[in-house]
């Protein structure tokens, strides 16, 4: 497993105490550090099943700055992929990659159903 997550956020250092109390085995990544790549993004996307909006921190600073909330709609897969790939804080965290499924954010009933 892949945890992609900022190490200052409340919600990736509850997502990490879960996974650390029920043993789960996991690379940790700093997403401000090693942003996501393009491709990395577009294949969690894909395996995620969620719509590539879910993956934008809509409440970060950077998104806000950008007014992304005005502009996402207007804006194809591949430039919303490409915006994405340039800034970890732009990334809605924590994302888990598993080797069949990737979870975004962390929620978590969300994750006892899926990962228990």
């Amino acid at each position: 497993m892949l945890f992609l997550q900022y190490p200052p956020c409340s919600t990736c250092q509850k997502a990490k105490k879960w996974l650390d109390e029920h043993g789960f085995a996991y690379d940790d990544r700093n997403i401000k550090e090693m942003n996501p790549t393009y491709e990395e993004l577009k294949q969690c996307v894909s395996a995620s099943g969620l719509p590539l909006k879910r993956f934008f921190n809509t409440s970060g600073l950077v998104y806000k700055s950008l007014g992304l909330k005005d502009k996402l709609a207007s804006m194809t897969e591949e430039e919303q992929l490409k915006l994405l790939a340039t800034d970890g804080m732009l990334v809605k965290r924590p994302i888990l990659v598993c080797e069949h499924q990737v979870l975004v954010g962390f929620r978590e009933k969300d994750w006892t159903e899926k990962l228990l």
